[in-house]
């Protein structure tokens, strides 16, 4: 019997043929599409339907059965190790999943659902809708819709100050989807480690690992990514988030971007930028924008819609260097076919019409509102707590002092019906690290804010050595 599994080689790629396969194979084990005692075509087979030589795929197998992935046993073949399921890794998602029902929930990063603007979206799907015959109804350009990467291109380089054009603007599915199709492409260029910020997005680095691409902390000082360390780590790719820092909320300083950019043209390497809610600056005056425009050639600037509007709608962009953009169409056209064409046409005409300007304006006012609520709050019910960073974005940073039970302080704000995320977990190495709160405070009301900081306070008492509020 012919024995047949899904792998692809990439001949006049960087990554040796083997190492190709045997990537291959341990991520479908560890993915658990290639079950145990699942027998594999034989090296013949494979080399034939690969068009490789039969040592390349001997060499593969040879590597899987050192380490315990394989086994071969004479006169069955080749097989997936009767063990290997203990490997399998769990998918890891960038949101919080199981939130438990609570009154006050503060986890960062999600705009409150009662101000979608539903009437005004509304408005531009219907448009969207009947103004399209085919485009939105058929498999879309991989790089996405004309009309929303033009409109893109206009409203980043007005808000944001991006520098790019449509033809190296990528419509993708949200952050998460940009983050994979990078890792997929940076695989294909040879590149296996990706430098993070320390402290950075915990669920953020787990997925960057199971897309098959290491991780190396790096730490964030007073003016963002620390440049030495980077360079010590000897790695080609970072990922940062300089308009506003998370968890810490501070923004990379003009100097510390021009030495990153510098950094990046050194080691002839890339910088992916995260601007999660670059468009949310709450102060009268932006003084962030992007940190694309001062190294458009080195920058894989990425925004979504998740933060801007909601997380349901699965929206983001890219804007790509144009070196890269070649080799990120050849990636996603073995991933998927492109985003939900009318829901690009939707988009493009909410940023056409100004309805997202509107909406943020809208937003700005509120949250602005709400982040003082917070910040008079937690001067009067946690005033140990040091608030870190600008007014900007969704959630601020409390830093605890020294030797308090980050942990016991969750666990017991959790028991008084407020949810909240320490900061420690952010950290490459929880344990060293300063205790604090990450608190998102855009989903609750400017009561409901007062009465979960509160809460928390009161959790901070019962703590030994907790310091009393002020009356």
């Amino acid at each position: 019997m012919t024995w047949h599994v899904m792998l692809e080689v990439v001949r006049d790629g960087p990554v040796p043929l083997g190492a190709q396969i045997a990537d291959q194979v341990r991520h479908q084990v560890e993915r658990g599409l290639l079950k145990p005692h699942t027998r594999l075509p034989s090296s013949r087979q494979l080399a034939q339907d690969l068009r490789v030589s039969r040592s390349v795929v001997v060499e593969a197998y040879e590597k899987l059965t050192g380490e315990g992935l394989l086994e071969s046993v004479r006169g069955s073949g080749t097989r997936v190790a009767a063990h290997a399921d203990t490997r399998i890794r769990k998918p890891v998602v960038l949101v919080d999943r199981a939130i438990p029902p609570v009154r006050f929930n503060l986890l960062p990063g999600t705009p409150n659902p009662v101000t979608f603007p539903h009437r005004e979206w509304g408005a531009s799907y219907l448009r969207a809708l009947e103004s399209t015959r085919w485009q939105g109804l058929g498999y879309p350009p991989l790089l996405g819709l004309d009309q929303l990467r033009t409109e893109l291109v206009a409203y980043l380089g007005r808000v944001r100050g991006v520098l790019g054009s449509p033809d190296d603007t990528m419509v993708t599915g949200g952050f998460a989807h940009a983050l994979g199709l990078v890792c997929a492409a940076l695989r294909e260029l040879g590149i296996d480690r990706l430098a993070v910020e320390d402290p950075s997005h915990d669920r953020q680095r787990q997925f960057i690992e199971e897309n098959g691409i290491r991780t190396v902390a790096v730490p964030v000082g007073p003016e963002g990514l620390e440049i030495e360390p980077l360079y010590a780590s000897g790695v080609r790719v970072v990922l940062v988030t300089p308009s506003h820092q998370f968890p810490l909320g501070v923004p990379m300083s003009p100097q510390r971007r021009e030495e990153l950019v510098r950094w990046a043209r050194d080691v002839d390497g890339w910088i992916i930028e995260d601007d999660y809610d670059g468009g949310l600056w709450l102060e009268q005056r932006c003084r962030h924008l992007a940190l694309q425009p001062t190294g458009p050639d080195r920058v894989i600037y990425a925004g979504t819609a998740s933060k801007l509007l909601a997380p349901g709608l699965r929206l983001g962009w890219m804007v790509l260097p144009p070196e890269l953009t070649a080799v990120m169409e050849r990636v996603r056209v073995r991933r998927d076919l492109g985003c939900d064409g009318l829901m690009q046409l939707a988009f493009a005409d909410f940023l056409r019409s100004g309805l997202l300007d509107g909406h943020l304006r809208k937003m700005r006012t509120r949250y602005r509102a709400q982040h003082g609520r917070l910040m008079r709050a937690v001067e009067r019910y946690l005033p140990v707590a040091t608030l870190v960073g600008p007014v900007a974005g969704l959630h601020v940073f409390a830093a605890l002092p020294a030797g308090s039970d980050e942990e016991a302080l969750v666990t017991q704000a959790l028991q008084l019906s407020v949810l909240v995320k320490g900061g420690r977990v952010f950290h490459d190495r929880p344990h060293t690290a300063r205790p604090g709160l990450v608190l998102g405070y855009t989903a609750l009301g400017e009561s409901g804010i007062e009465e979960a900081v509160r809460r928390i306070g009161q959790a901070y008492e019962q703590q030994p050595g907790g310091v009393r509020r002020a009356s």
